[in-house]
């Protein structure tokens, strides 16, 4: 497992009304948007992934068969599964988002409120 020990997954929010398999698929694009999961670096083993998210299994691997056919992961048979692809957005883009939630966060804005806030701007924008 080269290179993921410092990823920080986080477990599902079985009440957020996201089923598990895309909050497990966003939590793991993010990290490649971010660096933390680069081009090469071999995901946990299915049954650590399977506690860290605290799901079953077939939630699991429906993510990560969901990520292989976007070309993001591959399995390789026997070893894992390892980051494959790349997802492009530009640094200034990840930077304004980065300041933008920084100072949401100095005034006290949720992370709910900000998700409805960015949804009303984007479908109304």
């Amino acid at each position: 497992m080269s290179g993921n020990q410092f990823v920080d997954f986080k477990k599902v929010d079985k009440h957020s009304g996201v089923p598990a398999y895309l909050q497990i698929i966003n939590q793991i694009k993010a990290k490649v948007i971010i660096g933390q999961l680069k081009k090469g670096t071999q995901l946990p083993p299915v049954r650590e992934l399977e506690r860290i998210f605290d799901v079953n299994i077939n939630t699991i691997l429906k993510a990560l068969e969901r990520l292989k056919i976007e070309g993001l992961v591959e399995a390789e048979q026997g070893v894992g599964y390892f980051i494959s692809g790349d997802i492009d957005i530009d640094r200034d883009v990840v930077n304004t988002v980065e300041n933008l939630v920084q100072r949401l966060k100095s005034k006290n804005v949720d992370l709910y409120t900000t998700l409805a806030l960015i949804e009303e701007v984007w479908n109304n924008g």
